[in-house]
């Protein structure tokens, strides 16, 4: 499950509003792929921005990687930032959803408490 909302600010206004969330929330940002200049690279032209920043608390990630090393499928946390009519959609695969696939009881709290936090993040950036 996707937990998504819009935005009428600007990319860049997006941008600092997310790294500012993230360093309060103790997060850090660990990379942001700019898929559309990335692909443009390859020869590929696409016209809309879409931005994936990768982040992660790495305390929180050392909870989840201890209870099962297979978490590192889903880990770091993506937030999306993509390109629609009016604005920009601001998304993240929810935590909660995904540790589900691991059926590792012991994963939901870690799950729950980043899900508040990226999507207190997310709601920031909008």
């Amino acid at each position: 499950m996707l937990y998504e909302m819009n935005s009428t600010k600007s990319l860049e206004q997006i941008d600092a509003a997310l790294r500012d969330s993230a360093a309060r929330n103790k997060f850090g940002v660990i990379t942001v792929h700019d898929l559309q200049a990335t692909m443009k690279n390859k020869g590929v032209e696409f016209s809309k921005a879409c931005m994936i920043y990768e982040v992660c608390n790495p305390h929180q990630a050392k909870k989840a990687l201890e209870s099962n090393g297979a978490v590192s499928t889903a880990l770091p946390c993506r937030i999306s930032v993509y390109e629609v009519p009016g604005g920009y959609q601001i998304a993240t695969l929810l935590p909660t959803v995904l540790m589900k696939m691991f059926g590792n009881p012991e994963l939901e709290p870690v799950a729950r408490e980043v899900e508040d936090v990226v999507t207190q993040m997310i709601r920031d950036a909008a």
